[in-house]
C-alpha cells in the first residue's frame, strides 16, 4: 500500500484547501490502495501559540498590507534558507517522529516552510527513501521559497507559474503542470449554467472575505441592483452573518445568504459572477467552474499573481472599490452581456477540473 503524508498550514485558505484536493483525489482513485495522512504541523505542534500566529498573520496582510509587502520581497530575495528554521525545532522533532512511524513513500508540501525543515532534517535531494513533492498554490508571483528548497517535483497551477521556476533555473523534468487541486467535486457533471437573460436570470455570488470590514456596505449596493440574483456567502463570522441578516430584512431586493458550507462547487456552477478576493484557491475553483471573477481584494505578493492571471486571460476584472464593483457588474451584463459571454468564453479555457485526480494518480505512480 502507497503510504502518503500531506503537510499543510493555517496561513491562508489556499493551502488547506489544496491539500484536501489532493487528499480526496487519492481516495477517489485509490480508496483501498493508499493510505493518506493530512497533517497540519503548525497547529499540532503549538495549539493556541499557532492560533495567536495565524491571527497576527490575518491582520498585518490586512491591515499593514505594505509591512506584508516588504517582508514578501525580501524573503523572494534571498538565494538560500538553510538554517533559517532552526527555531522550529519542536515541530522538526515531531515531524522527525511522524516520518519514522508511517515510513512514507511519498512527502507532499504544501506549505513552503516544509521543504526547508525536511532539508534539516533529512539533508538535500537523494538523501532519504522518501519522494520529495512541493504543490505551490500561487500563480505568477511565485515566492522564491517556494522553490529554493530540495524537492523531487514541483507541481504548478499553470504553465505562467511554471515560467518563473525555469527562469529560476529548477530542471524542466522536475517541473509538472497539472492545474490547481481543486476539490474531485469540480470533476462531477453539474448543472448547465444558461448565458445570462431576462428568464435564466443573472447570478452574482458574493463571497466575502472576513478581513473585509466594508462588506456590508456592498452587500447593500449590491442587492439595489434589480436586475441581478444576489448570493452572498459569510463564512463563520457571525457578527457578519447578523450585519448582512439585517441588510437583507431592510431592502427590497431579495437575496441569499450563505453560512460556512461544502456547497461551493455548486455556488460556483449556477452563478453568471463572483466577486472575491484574489486568494489562491478562489480563483482557481471560480476558473474550474468557468466562473468570471471581480477581483475586490488583494493581499500584496501572493495573490497579486493569482489576480494578473485573471486579467491577463480576460477571465474577469480587478475592482477594487464598491463604485467599481458596481460598475463592473453592470457593465458584464450589460448589451446583451457581451462581456460575460467574451469572459466566460476565456475562462472556459482555463479550469482544471480534474486536477487533484491526476495529481493523486501521479502521487500513486512514484
Amino acid at each position: 500500500m502507497k503510504k502518503i503524508l500531506i503537510l499543510t498550514a493555517g496561513f491562508g485558505e489556499g493551502h488547506n484547501s489544496a491539500a484536501r484536493g489532493i487528499r480526496d483525489g487519492i481516495r477517489k482513485i485509490s480508496p483501498e490502495g493508499a493510505h493518506v495522512e493530512l497533517h497540519d504541523l503548525f497547529a499540532e505542534t503549538y495549539g493556541f501559540g499557532n492560533d495567536w500566529a495565524r491571527v497576527l498573520y490575518m491582520g498585518m496582510i490586512n491591515r499593514t498590507p505594505r509591512v506584508w509587502r516588504l517582508i514578501y520581497r525580501w524573503l523572494d530575495r534571498q538565494k538560500k534558507f538553510a538554517g533559517d528554521f532552526r527555531i522550529f525545532f519542536a515541530l522538526k522533532n515531531y515531524l522527525g517522529q511522524m516520518l519514522a512511524r508511517l515510513q512514507p513513500d511519498v512527502v507532499v508540501s504544501v506549505y513552503p516552510a516544509y521543504p526547508h525543515m525536511l532539508d534539516e532534517l533529512l539533508g538535500w535531494e537523494g538523501a532519504s527513501h522518501h519522494k520529495r513533492v512541493v504543490v505551490i498554490t500561487d500563480s505568477i508571483s511565485v515566492n522564491a521559497i517556494w522553490y529554493r528548497c530540495s524537492a523531487d517535483y514541483f507541481l504548478l497551477p499553470n504553465e505562467q507559474s511554471a515560467a518563473v521556476l525555469l527562469e529560476a533555473g529548477i530542471s524542466p523534468e522536475k517541473i509538472k503542470t497539472f492545474g490547481f487541486p481543486v476539490s474531485p467535486v469540480f470533476a462531477q457533471p453539474g448543472e448547465v449554467r444558461l448565458p445570462p437573460s431576462d428568464e435564466a436570470g443573472r447570478r452574482v455570488l458574493y463571497i466575502i472575505n472576513a478581513a473585509n470590514s466594508g462588506a456590508p456596505q456592498l452587500v447593500r449596493r449590491l442587492a439595489g441592483l434589480p436586475e441581478i440574483q444576489l448570493t452572498v456567502t459569510v463564512g463563520r463570522n457571525a457578527g457578519l452573518k447578523v450585519s448582512v441578516e439585517k441588510i437583507r430584512r431592510t431592502v427590497t431586493q431579495e437575496f441569499e445568504t450563505v453560512d460556512w458550507s461544502d456547497e461551493l462547487p455548486r455556488l460556483l456552477r449556477v452563478n453568471h459572477l463572483v466577486i472575491s478576493k484574489a486568494g489562491g484557491a478562489t480563483v482557481q475553483e471560480a476558473m474550474s467552474a468557468a466562473c468570471p471573477m471581480i477581483v475586490n481584494h488583494i493581499i500584496p505578493g501572493q495573490e497579486e499573481g493569482n489576480a494578473r492571471f485573471i486579467v491577463e486571460t480576460n477571465a474577469g476584472t480587478v475592482a477594487t472599490t464598491h463604485d467599481r464593483v458596481i460598475a463592473a457588474v453592470q457593465q458584464a451584463f450589460a448589451n446583451d452581456a457581451a462581456q460575460w459571454r467574451e469572459w466566460s468564453t476565456n475562462i472556459s479555457r482555463l479550469g482544471r477540473p480534474t486536477a487533484s485526480l491526476d495529481i493523486a494518480k501521479f502521487l500513486l505512480s512514484l
